[in-house]
């Protein structure tokens, strides 16, 4: 187990303050709020990182352990919100909102609700997600598909830094090719 990092939180509470400025309709001051989400993501890929690393070391590196830990950590939270939220959609929603909000239920469920979104091509920044309750979960699921991903290759690239450094480099470039 990791140490606690009191500048953590700290990066944390910057990261966050953009996105909620963002969303809270300010958009010509904080346009660029999204960058808070950013930061949030390098601040799990290092935590997690460190995780994976120094149990490496001490050689207690489990990927089902990590698994359940990651599940124990986000899933009661997950399904509380759409529990809650779903109650909300039944009465509020209208017939064709509903249908459209059981196919995000069954997304986020998987955890590709960041390809269902990218699928559907409303984007996240259109005025058709102001009317989804659960557009945020799209970061949960690049999150969450990113824990799938990343103990598997630091797994299989055993004690060999270099392969890993090889393969996450790899990773990069494709990434960039991605975003073009």
């Amino acid at each position: 187990m990791l140490i606690y990092r009191e500048e953590i939180d700290g990066l944390r509470a910057v990261a966050v303050l953009p996105v909620i400025l963002y969303h809270s309709g300010i958009t010509t001051l904080f346009a660029g709020g999204y960058i808070g989400v950013d930061i949030f993501f390098v601040i799990s890929g290092y935590l997690i990182t460190s995780v994976i690393e120094k149990e490496r070391e001490d050689e207690t590196f489990s990927i089902v352990h990590f698994y359940e830990r990651r599940c124990r950590r986000i899933l009661p939270a997950l399904f509380f919100i759409l529990f809650i939220t779903s109650i909300f959609a039944y009465y509020w929603m209208l017939p064709e909102q509903l249908n459209e909000f059981g196919q995000t239920l069954i997304s986020i469920i998987s955890l590709s609700s960041n390809l269902f979104f990218w699928w559907k091509d409303d984007g996240y920044f259109t005025q058709l997600t102001e009317l989804n309750p659960l557009v945020h979960t799209w970061s949960l699921a690049v999150e969450e598909q990113f824990y799938f991903v990343f103990p598997l290759i630091c797994y299989s690239s055993g004690k060999r830094k270099c392969c890993l450094i090889i393969i996450l480099i790899s990773f990069a470039i494709f990434s960039f090719f991605l975003a073009q």
